[in-house]
């Protein structure tokens, strides 16, 4: 039994990948509608150094979890065949082709009828890693995993963490809330939908059972840890809403301090995940 914190690597990964997808595809979205002066255009641009950046430390944490850096690309042997090799590879592409297109915008070097092509092109690319994210532990020897609630997760994370990802960039860039105005609501509807999905998780955990193993022990808190990353969530997202909901914008300190906050809520949930690890042999792992 655990809470999964040993996976810590894999944790930050996939947490920072999904919010990275969340932020990435808010700002392309705003690029690609068109409604954006030239300058407004080159400050969002260069404000997704960020995003990649992020993505930078969430691929360096993944290392750590193969015991050695220098086996990295060993994780490429069986692409194709290999859930684990598909999202290396798809979280390479996506991480290659916005880190490239973020350079040549900055060095004035992006051809502009190549411009919205590429944006989703990148975007198609965040998906298909989310994509493959999920098929690694959707694993049918592994109960507790190998249900809706698995890429549902994921998915969440994308729309809690990366619309507020994107708002503070953009806000950082300069780009006014009027702009910006249906972001907050994804992130509020998601974290309803994922107060949800904890309640049906939790209903369903006593019914999973190995031969040695029940799903609900695996976790003896898992209340307890949900309740306090659902806590976390709400309190990221007020240093954002509570401000809108008085007519005022919100300052970018106060959204980065909400960011903190919602980062560290998907990481308890994600160590909650990894937690849940079982098999339905005699092995058990949590």
């Amino acid at each position: 039994m655990g809470n999964g914190w040993h996976e810590w690597p894999l944790m930050f990964f996939t947490v920072a990948g999904q919010c990275v997808i969340g932020g990435y595809l808010a700002m392309a979205a705003l690029l690609l509608g068109g409604r954006l002066s030239a300058d407004s255009g080159r400050r969002v641009r260069r404000m997704m150094f960020f995003l990649w950046a992020l993505m930078g430390v969430g691929f360096a944490a993944s290392m750590l979890h193969l015991g050695s850096p220098l086996r990295a690309m060993n994780a490429l042997n069986r692409l194709g065949a290999s859930p684990l090799s598909n999202e290396i590879a798809t979280g390479s592409l996506f991480f290659a082709l916005g880190g490239l297109y973020w350079l040549l915008a900055v060095l004035n070097r992006l051809p502009l009828r190549l411009d919205k092509p590429w944006l989703v092109a990148i975007a198609l690319a965040g998906l298909v890693f989310l994509y493959a994210m999920g098929r690694v532990y959707f694993i049918d020897t592994v109960p507790t995993w190998y249900s809706v609630f698995t890429p549902l997760g994921f998915v969440l994370t994308v729309l809690i963490g990366g619309p507020l990802l994107g708002y503070l960039l953009l806000r950082a860039a300069g780009i006014p809330d009027a702009a910006l105005r249906y972001l907050p609501w994804v992130s509020a509807l998601a974290l309803l939908a994922s107060l949800l999905v904890v309640i049906l998780q939790a209903s369903q955990l006593p019914t999973i059972h190995s031969s040695v193993q029940q799903a609900a022990t695996l976790i003896p808190d898992y209340g307890l840890l949900m309740a306090g990353r659902l806590v976390l969530l709400v309190l990221g997202l007020a240093f954002w809403l509570l401000p809108l909901l008085r007519g005022k914008t919100p300052p970018v300190g106060g959204l980065a301090f909400g960011m903190l906050w919602v980062l560290c809520g998907e990481l308890i949930g994600r160590a909650v995940f990894y937690g849940l690890h079982m098999t339905v042999g005699m092995a058990v792992a949590g």
